[in-house]
């Protein structure tokens, strides 16, 4: 595949990596020098500098050629018209853009983004995917990485071991046993800087990554299982009131029985929250005033969520919040530098708004009826849920018969309303969803079982 993409800042690098990683032949666009040198100096792409908008810039790209162009720039007028350009001039045949901002997004213009007017067919907002993330976060606060697939079905779960889990020492066969009735796959544990897919009789240890598939309606029992449990969010502190934190406040009005207080340093930026939000009250002031924090109840909270524009702030406040007695704590990081200060500085999760908006595109560019996707592990793993076709190698094949590669692993098999688990009898049918945990250097060999052809392995 020739892709095009536009934008050589944290989410385009991102999407070029993983392109260029699987074999695709890619050219970045951007209009810096010095960002594009970059990145053809670290990646296996070509790379041209200019604006992505302009056509001569996507002809130099080779949009005439081109499969695919995703526009991520920091300008949401410059990644639609890109995409127009790339339809109108040289019939690109799919266009994704990034778009920030959330009045193209009211439901009011709906035919806005369409083939007659413009031309995107898939539309990001990095705001609303964060937002969503953190949701998923709230819902499950046990873990640091949630996934949803199937409509709500199936969950894939991120869950750190420490010493004092009742399952740290055990192997996946010894758990399985030790409740029998507890249907999970355990799909991927990183250890230190290594993910693997472990099997029955490997050891579950402290300080683990584990990664599991389950049912939904398990998802508490895993939680306390795993000694993961947490209380029922009733209180929660938003710091930030930017498009992300104002969209979870409001999210959490509509759930209801959340008392939620947020906190904004800019004036302005607060009073509009407060315009904005009926039931959530509004704080002007610093994330790092340790006077308003406690005002703000954080030592009663049972989850912090630190979203402001500032990585630094973010965390700060998240450990501050912590020290003063909430539970959990939340903090948006832009920079992947701070990944491997989550454990030092106590912050139970770390949401990097790059890489699930790179998970959202991707799952729009994987080949094959792919449904659902996440990045896990830093990018080491994705987790890919598929529709199996007729012709695929996986369909007739009771799940003891699949012969996965190495590095893959069967998350779980979904039909209608009914999950089936690696721990049950059944055979894969046509039209199937299939969960699928791989390495990232297997996902061509993935992306294989949910297409037509047979001839692959």
């Amino acid at each position: 595949m020739k892709a095009i993409v536009c934008g050589a800042g944290q989410v385009g690098v991102g999407i070029a990596r993983a392109l260029a990683r699987e074999g695709n032949a890619v050219t970045v666009v951007d209009w810096s020098t010095e960002l594009v040198d970059n990145v053809v100096t670290d990646l296996d792409v070509q790379g041209v500098v200019g604006h992505g908008s302009h056509p001569d810039v996507l002809e130099r790209a080779g949009a005439r050629q081109a499969d695919l162009i995703v526009a991520v720039t920091h300008s949401d007028e410059t990644n639609m018209v890109a995409c127009q350009v790339a339809h109108s001039l040289f019939h690109t045949p799919m266009r994704i853009a990034r778009v920030r901002a959330q009045n193209y997004l009211d439901p009011a213009w709906g035919d806005l983004f369409s083939t007659g007017n413009m031309p995107v067919d898939v539309v990001i907002s990095p705001e609303l995917e964060v937002g969503r993330a953190i949701l998923q976060r709230v819902e499950t606060p046990g873990a640091f990485n949630t996934a949803v697939f199937s409509g709500g079905r199936v969950q894939l779960l991120g869950l750190r071991l420490d010493e004092n889990s009742p399952v740290a020492g055990s192997t996946t066969e010894q758990v399985m046993e030790l409740f029998p009735d507890l249907r999970l796959a355990v799909v991927g544990v990183q250890r230190e800087q290594t993910l693997f897919i472990p099997k029955l009789h490997d050891p579950l240890l402290a300080g683990d990554d584990v990664y599991v598939v389950t049912e939904s309606r398990q998802v508490r029992r895993i939680l306390d299982i795993f000694g993961r449990s947490s209380e029922q969010i009733r209180r929660v502190v938003v710091v930030g009131a930017g498009n992300i934190g104002v969209y979870v406040a409001r999210a959490l009005e509509r759930a209801g029985g959340v008392k939620v207080r947020l906190i904004e340093a800019d004036k302005s930026r607060a009073e509009a929250a407060a315009e904005s939000l009926k039931k959530t009250v509004v704080l002007h002031g610093d994330g790092l005033d340790a006077k308003l924090m406690r005002e703000a109840g954080v030592s009663e909270a049972e989850l912090v969520v630190c979203v402001t524009n500032d990585d630094k702030v973010n965390m700060l406040s998240a450990v501050m919040a912590k020290r003063e007695g909430a539970e959990r704590a939340l903090s948006l990081i832009n920079d992947r530098a701070f990944e491997n200060l989550r454990d030092a500085l106590g912050i139970d999760v770390l949401i990097d708004p790059r890489a699930t908006t790179v998970s959202t595109i991707l799952q729009h560019i994987r080949r094959g009826r792919i449904t659902g996707l996440q990045s896990l592990g830093g990018g080491q793993a994705e987790a890919l849920e598929g529709v199996a076709l007729s012709t695929s190698p996986l369909v007739g094949k009771t799940l003891d018969e699949l012969e996965l590669p190495d590095g893959v692993a069967l998350g779980a098999v979904v039909r209608g309303d009914k999950v089936i688990l690696p721990c049950d009898d059944g055979r894969i049918r046509e039209n199937d969803r299939v969960l699928l945990f791989c390495n990232t250097a297997l996902i061509p060999k993935v992306e294989h079982l949910f297409r037509v052809s047979l001839e692959y392995f």
